[in-house]
C-alpha cells in the first residue's frame, strides 16, 4: 500500500521530531495535538531545527520552505479521516493510549495503518481496542528523532505481513534503519538499556561510587557516548522508573526491581534535566 498522508498525535519532543523526519521525507504531514500551544511550541522547534540544517548546508532554504509547506496542524482527530497512517505519541498511559485508539478506529479510512511510538506498553494490548488489530504496529523511534537511526518496529499478535512489510518500507524512505521485535515488555532498546541504568543507580545507592565515577567508567571503558546516569537524567527519571515498573509487572522478576534511589528521587521532584536536578545539577 501506499502511504502517503501522515498524522502524528502528540507535538512534544518525540511527536514534532516524528512529523519532521516524514516532512523531510517527502510525506503529507498533519501534527495533531489537543493544545494550541504545544503545536505551536512543535512548529518553532521543527523550524529551528531546519534553520540549523540551513545554516550547515545540509538543506536549502527553498527546501526549508517546502518541508514546512508539507507540515499543517490541528487540534481535531477528525482530520484523520483522509490519512493512511497514524502514529500516536502521546503520555505513555495505557489507558490515553486506548481512548486515543479506539477513536482513531473510527474516524480513520479502513485501508490506514495505526502505529504507537509506545517505548514499553504492549502493542497487542492496544490493538485489542480496536476492530483492526492486524493494522495496529509499534514504531518506536528514538531520541532525538531527526538524529537518530534506528526504529523498533513492534509485531502486536495479530499485525499482519502487509502491515509490517508497509511500515519497513515506510521507515527506510525515512533514512532510518527498521529493526523487527516481537511484543515483549520493554520490547528489545528498553529491557536492555532500563535494567543497566538501574543497576547504575544501584551502585550510587550502595556507596559504590558516585554519580560522576559511574559514568566516567562506562564512557571510557566500555566507549558509551554518555554514561547510564546522565542518559537517565535526559531520559527523564519519571519514565526510567515507569518503564522499570513496566518490565517488573510484565515479568514478574525481581531483577527489574526499580532502585529504592530512583524512586526517591522521582517523589522529589528530582526528574533529571527537564526539572532542573537529577543525578545532576542544571543550571538555566
Amino acid at each position: 500500500m501506499q502511504i502517503k498522508t501522515v498524522m502524528v498525535i502528540g507535538a512534544g519532543q518525540m511527536g514534532s521530531g516524528i512529523a519532521q523526519v516524514f516532512a523531510q521525507s517527502n510525506f503529507d504531514v498533519k501534527l495533531n495535538d489537543i493544545s494550541e500551544a504545544s503545536l505551536e511550541k512543535g512548529i518553532a522547534s521543527i523550524e529551528k531545527n531546519l534553520n540549523r540544517s540551513v545554516q550547515k548546508g545540509r538543506l536549502t532554504e527553498v527546501e526549508k520552505v517546502e518541508i514546512m509547506e508539507r507540515l499543517s496542524t490541528t487540534t481535531s482527530l477528525q482530520d484523520a479521516s483522509d490519512c493512511d497512517l497514524v502514529i500516536e505519541a502521546v503520555v505513555e498511559n495505557m489507558d490515553v493510549k486506548g481512548k486515543v485508539f479506539k477513536q482513531l478506529d473510527e474516524i480513520t479510512p479502513a485501508h490506514a495503518i495505526l502505529a504507537s511510538n509506545t517505548s514499553s506498553l504492549p502493542i497487542t494490548e492496544i490493538a485489542a481496542v480496536t476492530n483492526r488489530p492486524e493494522k495496529v504496529i509499534g514504531m518506536h523511534f528514538m531520541n532525538p528523532v531527526p538524529v537518530m537511526k534506528l526504529v523498533e518496529i513492534i509485531r502486536g499478535l495479530a499485525t499482519s505481513d502487509e502491515t509490517y512489510e508497509a511500515i519497513e518500507t515506510t521507515t527506510k524512505a525515512l533514512g532510518k534503519t527498521p529493526v523487527e521485535v516481537n511484543d515483549f515488555p520493554g520490547f528489545v532498546s528498553n529491557r536492555v538499556l532500563m535494567p543497566m541504568i538501574n543497576e547504575a543507580i544501584y551502585t550510587v545507592y550502595e556507596g559504590v561510587a558516585t554519580p560522576e565515577a559511574v559514568d566516567e567508567v562506562m564512557k571510557l571503558g566500555m566507549n558509551h557516548p554518555m554514561g547510564p546516569l546522565q542518559l537517565a537524567d535526559f531520559i527523564g527519571l519519571d519514565t526510567c522508573l515507569y518503564i522499570m515498573e513496566v518490565l517488573h509487572e510484565g515479568f514478574g522478576d525481581s531483577k527489574y526491581r526499580p532502585c529504592p534511589l530512583l524512586r526517591k528521587y522521582v517523589k522529589a521532584g528530582w526528574l533529571g534535566k527537564k526539572s532542573g536536578r537529577g543525578f545532576y545539577i542544571y543550571g538555566e
